[in-house]
């Protein structure tokens, strides 16, 4: 006789996976959402005996395409890790107090507070915090600003993927990054103000009148600047007010012929 043996059934065995470490991006609101990436192993549990030696880089700018261009090009390296992303000065606030990052990335055109006010923000809280400025505006505009607000370096967008890399780790190592481009025009403005004083006009400006100066000297309009920098047409007035008090202008068409010469000459 043929006997049949039931089948066996084996049981299911749980499936675990080794968790990925997620990047938070952190809304104006301060409350943060989990975003995950993939593309970089986990943390090593302490469980393992093994401390993860990789460097934590919170990402703060208020446009999405470029925190994802240099979060990706961040997270390709084996020493560093995008910890979190903000896109404005509360948000960014909140997330250094909650991620405690080893460095921060600063856009300086920001919605509300800009990244010059920023830094001197996130210093007095956190006064060993290298930051590192990166900006669509030429070094001459605003890199002596950042520097001297507390920025630890200045990269431009423009050269953000060449240059954002060795930026980083120079900050962190405790020195300074500027472009040697740059870093003679430093010198040679230092030599200058030693032998007879020679400053810039616009040094009078504050950091928001000299973005709004510099917008005018490209040939934006007030709605335009106002709509560049997130700020009402009406406070875009005030600062052109108080522009054209500071330097000692006529009218608005001497200091837009101003702002036009100055740009050129800062850029030339």
């Amino acid at each position: 006789m043929l006997t049949l043996s039931p089948t066996l059934h084996q049981p299911a065995v749980p499936s675990f996976k080794t968790p990925v470490p997620s990047r938070t991006t952190v809304n104006p609101s301060g409350h943060g959402s989990p975003v995950p990436s993939p593309e970089k192993p986990a943390p090593p549990s302490e469980s393992a005996g093994k401390t993860d030696t990789r460097r934590k880089v919170m990402i703060v700018d208020d446009h999405p395409v470029f925190r994802n261009g240099i979060s990706a090009l961040i997270s390709a390296e084996s020493d560093l890790w995008v910890c979190g992303e903000a896109e404005c000065a509360p948000a960014a606030l909140a997330s250094m107090r909650e991620l405690k990052p080893d460095v921060a990335v600063l856009d300086i055109s920001l919605q509300g507070t800009n990244g010059i006010e920023l830094i001197k923000l996130m210093l007095a809280e956190n006064p060993r915090l290298p930051l590192l400025m990166v900006s669509m505006h030429d070094e001459s505009l605003y890199a002596l600003r950042a520097l001297r607000a507390g920025a630890r370096g200045y990269v431009m967008k423009a050269e953000a993927t060449r240059d954002m890399i060795t930026a980083l780790r120079k900050v962190l190592a405790g020195e300074i990054y500027v472009s040697s481009c740059f870093g003679e025009r430093l010198i040679f403005k230092a030599i200058q103000s030693l032998d007879g004083g020679m400053g810039s006009p616009v040094d009078k400006l504050s950091d928001r009148e000299l973005e709004v100066l510099q917008l005018l000297g490209k040939g934006f309009g007030t709605r335009e600047v106002a709509g560049e920098l997130h700020l009402s047409i009406k406070t875009i007035e005030t600062h052109r007010a108080h522009i054209k008090e500071k330097l000692g202008f006529r009218d608005a068409g001497e200091m837009v012929r101003f702002a036009i010469d100055w740009v050129a000459q800062e850029q030339g």
